[in-house]
């Protein structure tokens, strides 16, 4: 501190701190005052004002809102796993996996699967398309982990030209072709039916919607161990 308002003396500069301890914040103001430099305390004030119409005593202690808790590390585990294990990139971290999200190309998989990182689940999800057979690992998956995601074909026809619009591309492509997008779903109900999996309609669903109820499907598996 001392070195700082030296600094700050030679340089006619003023500091402006967020001190926590009241010990620290009071050494520092007289040592200020010493070297004829101007203090801001930003944190001091509002620790006082909050204390005196709450009436609870601060901790004063400060780095609190960085603990690293055995949460944080937990949700950081599950976001690097669904980084990890996303689009099918490497179908081991099914079987590694809390959760499993099917579902054709545009119905939210990637984002979910983040969405429920945060949460702290290790979520893995794969692309169901007619012409590639999803990794045999899948069927070892016990059905009750997996969740399947289906939408309405117009709905998906939607949000595929729009993403092929983004791209520069016109949206007369077969990826958002209806006809082909209702065959890429009956595949993929096709493939749930055989997994005997949980199935999720996003049709008209946000992501925090569909997350909380794979959220709930999520702690009944939990609460069956």
């Amino acid at each position: 501190m001392e070195k700082a308002v030296k600094e700050a003396s030679e340089h006619h500069s003023l500091i402006c701190h967020t001190l926590v301890s009241p010990d620290l914040r009071e050494a520092f103001d007289r040592m200020a005052a010493e070297y004829d430099v101007v203090a801001v305390d930003i944190l001091g004030p509002m620790l006082r004002a909050v204390q005196e119409v709450s009436g609870l005593q601060p901790k004063n202690q400060p780095g609190l809102i960085h603990t690293l808790d055995q949460e944080y590390f937990k949700r950081v585990e599950a976001v690097e796993f669904a980084v990890k294990y996303d689009d099918g990139k490497n179908p081991w971290g099914l079987l590694k996996a809390d959760i499993v999200i099917l579902g054709v190309s545009r119905t939210s998989k990637t984002p979910l699967s983040m969405y429920l990182a945060h949460k702290r689940l290790k979520v893995a999800n794969v692309p169901l398309v007619p012409e590639i057979m999803p990794p045999e690992e899948l069927f070892r998956v016990p059905p009750q982990k997996i969740v399947g995601l289906i939408i309405d074909p117009f709905k998906l026809n939607e949000i595929r030209a729009e993403r092929l619009k983004t791209m520069g591309l016109t949206a007369d492509a077969s990826y958002a072709n209806v006809t082909r997008i209702s065959e890429e779903l009956e595949y993929a109900k096709a493939i749930m039916r055989k997994l005997h999996c949980t199935v999720i309609d996003v049709s008209n669903r946000a992501i925090e919607e569909t997350a909380n109820m794979i959220l709930e499907h999520a702690k009944r598996i939990e609460a069956l161990k």
